[in-house]
């Protein structure tokens, strides 16, 4: 008789796979609902993870950073780079329904940086996201001189695609009401004010149109939701759907932020 080429596996692991070969045997195969339901569990358990930690979608329904982000800009927000934070509320979906929560926040790839674009919770209502440019960090010192932002006294060059209007400017020492701190000024000639430890300076690149830290404070580094990485999609709302080939527009899809 010839001989076999099998080798017996005489190990305590194969022992063990053929026990619970024959144990899940006797229980059967899992019914298709449970099948579903564990499937369907499983993405929404990583949709939830991968939302909550590293990356989430925002839309633009605002004019304050025009013309580089767009009202109907939907946009991919890295929140890893500064730090994952886990869920700091739970209630119930697009009301105010709910209870805050103990968090915690990872260690981060970096801190914000100067010209960053970051999402945040907006310090007079946290159930609100707000998004604007970080114009000065903790320890800086802005200047606003005939609408030209110097922060240390270096100019901070309105972006490429950032806008200004022609409405009249407001005239150095002239107090205008709304601003933050008192007495710093008006929108257009402001401060010098020095920005607080652990805090941002916050303004939008539609710079006449921008409710931002001059209108309501600095922003707390807690406050931060993440960084503004890319325009994946982008709606002109202002059309009819049905013109589909209008109402997206095609150039702003896959658009880095800067």
């Amino acid at each position: 008789m010839p001989e076999s080429n099998t080798i017996e596996d005489t190990s305590g692991f194969e022992a063990w796979r053929v026990k619970n070969h024959k144990l899940l045997a006797k229980r059967g195969p899992k019914s298709r609902g449970r099948q579903f339901f564990e499937s369907f569990a499983s993405i929404i358990l990583m949709v939830f993870v991968i939302r909550s930690g590293v990356a989430e979608a925002f839309r633009i329904p605002s004019q304050s950073m025009e013309n580089t982000l767009q009202i109907g800009d939907f946009l991919l927000v890295n929140k890893f780079l500064y730090g994952m934070k886990s869920p700091d509320w739970i209630g119930i979906p697009f009301t105010k329904a709910g209870v805050d929560l103990p968090y915690y926040r990872l260690p981060q790839v970096r801190g914000p940086r100067q010209g960053d674009v970051i999402v945040f919770k907006y310090p007079g209502d946290p159930s609100l996201n707000y998004i604007k440019r970080c114009i000065a960090l903790p320890g800086q010192t802005v200047l606003i001189k005939n609408k030209h932002v110097f922060v240390d006294g270096t100019e901070m060059i309105l972006p490429k695609e950032g806008f200004l209007s022609d409405r009249p400017m407001r005239p150095e020492g002239y107090q205008e009401y709304g601003i933050v701190p008192s007495g710093a000024g008006n929108a257009d000639n402001y401060g010098p004010v020095k920005v607080p430890p652990d805090n941002l300076f916050m303004m939008g690149d539609n710079r006449d149109n921008s409710g931002d830290s001059r209108y309501w404070g600095f922003l707390p580094l807690e406050n931060i939701v993440g960084k503004a990485e890319i325009i994946y999609l982008s709606c002109d709302f202002d059309t009819p759907f049905y013109r589909f080939w209008e109402f997206i527009r095609w150039n702003r899809i896959l658009r880095l932020i800067r």
